[in-house]
């Protein structure tokens, strides 16, 4: 039976502030939480007993059975499941340096909307991106909405927050540092590589000058036709899916990485 100060310490979750002090996070329905168990450590699961009696295999320090009405006092959600997890916020010491040598990795400069950023670790988990270095203003990965919007992907992809400045300015010279811009080249006629770093901008701003001097190859997604008019840029998941899909295109027509 969960007590009061269960459900309290529960909602405060939906805050920054709690998930950090706390080093946790909620995760919500059969699928997101199917995806995470075993895979990050779990301190507690409240379920209708239906729902336990239906996946007697998920790993947790604490299981308890919770009526619906419990679990709507206790959902983040607008439209509770019939599971809630707690799981613990892992640790990372990965660098983005490190990380790029051998890999394709992402960077997000201040990237703002909850839902983008979650949408985002999705689309690097479909192109086998395993790391997404994130400015420490862009939003927080394990806000519910966040989370939710991964559909189990952060369970597989590792987010970093980094003074991301800071950070490529210690990347080898001889890694790529790929940016999105208007007046960038055009992706499609550009070379490409299976390793370095891709930064995306802030939604309204794009990349910031700071870490935009540590970019040495500018990309642009054109629009069709060329010169029509047209909205005036793409939504930043959009233009991430396109930017990712286009490398792993790259590689997949040459063996080497290099097109």
């Amino acid at each position: 039976m969960l007590s009061k100060n269960d459900i309290k310490n529960i909602k405060s979750l939906e805050h920054k502030k709690f998930r950090e002090e706390k080093g946790l996070f909620v995760a919500e329905g059969h699928k997101l939480v199917g995806d995470l168990s075993g895979k990050l450590e779990c301190v507690l699961i409240a379920a209708t007993q239906e729902w336990l009696t239906a996946n007697r295999h998920f790993p947790s320090e604490r299981i308890e059975a919770v009526t619906p009405d419990e679990l709507h006092r206790i959902s983040l959600l607008r439209t509770p499941q019939d599971v809630l997890a707690v799981f613990r916020i892992p640790v990372s010491d990965t660098t983005v340096a490190a990380a790029a040598t051998n890999n394709l990795v992402l960077a997000l400069d201040d990237i703002q909307d909850p839902g983008n950023l979650g949408t985002i670790v999705r689309i690097a988990d479909w192109f086998g991106i395993k790391d997404i270095f994130c400015s420490k203003g862009t939003a927080d990965i394990y806000n519910p909405k966040a989370v939710q919007a991964t559909m189990g992907a952060i369970a597989r992809v590792k987010v970093h927050y980094t003074d991301l400045s800071e950070s490529l300015s210690k990347v080898d010279s001889g890694i790529p540092v790929y940016g999105t811009y208007l007046e960038g080249e055009n992706i499609y006629n550009a070379r490409l590589s299976d390793r370095g770093i891709i930064i995306m901008g802030n939604e309204g701003n794009g990349i910031s000058r700071e870490v935009g001097k540590n970019v040495t190859r500018k990309l642009h997604i054109p629009n069709w036709p060329t010169g029509a008019a047209t909205s005036e840029s793409l939504n930043v998941a959009i233009a991430t899916a396109i930017t990712c899909s286009e490398f792993r295109r790259r590689v997949s027509v040459n063996n080497n990485g290099i097109h």
